[in-house]
């Protein structure tokens, strides 16, 4: 006797159109701008119009990140997540994007929403234009960097559903 298949694992991470198709008409979606050490934590509106920076997120072990990544989501009532994939300039991938999928294929089960991957090339270089031209210290800089690249992430993201619901109207 063969033993049945088990049922594959749900995946979380979408594909922008699933990503959009799955969202409910409003609530907030929230960037991550992960990193080895931090993670940027930014949150949109519930009209998903505007980013705004939540916090900075020092990174300790992944389960205590989830947890605290969880009680952010229902603090705020999150919707979905955009976590940034920090493809290389020339579009290749490298060990982060690995790391980055990794992370979200094992956060997307505990926070339960879905999760949109979205190419972060140059945001932190955005970031640090922006708060250099806010004339922000270098320890202030280093204090917030990743939550700002977070925003601009979420920003590009948000832009681009508006647009995808637009087409999708006009047809």
């Amino acid at each position: 006797m063969i033993a049945p298949r088990p049922e594959p694992t749900k995946s979380f991470v979408l594909p922008l159109e699933d990503f959009a198709a799955a969202l409910p008409v409003s609530g907030r979606l929230m960037a991550l701008d992960l990193g080895t050490k931090t993670i940027g934590i930014a949150i949109s509106d519930t009209t998903r119009l505007v980013a705004s920076g939540l916090e900075t997120l020092h990174r300790t072990k992944f389960g205590a990140d989830a947890v605290h990544l969880l009680a952010v989501t229902k603090r705020h009532d999150i919707a979905a997540i955009v976590l940034g994939l920090p493809i290389n300039l020339d579009g290749t991938s490298g060990p982060r994007v690995q790391a980055t999928r990794s992370f979200a294929a094992m956060v997307g089960p505990r926070l339960g929403l879905p999760i949109l991957l979205w190419d972060e090339r140059l945001s932190t270089v955005a970031a640090e234009r922006s708060l250099l031209e806010a004339d922000a210290s270098r320890r202030r800089r280093k204090e917030v960097i990743d939550k700002v690249a977070a925003v601009i992430i979420l920003q590009g993201a948000l832009e681009r559903l508006r647009a995808l619901k637009r087409a999708a109207e006009a047809d």
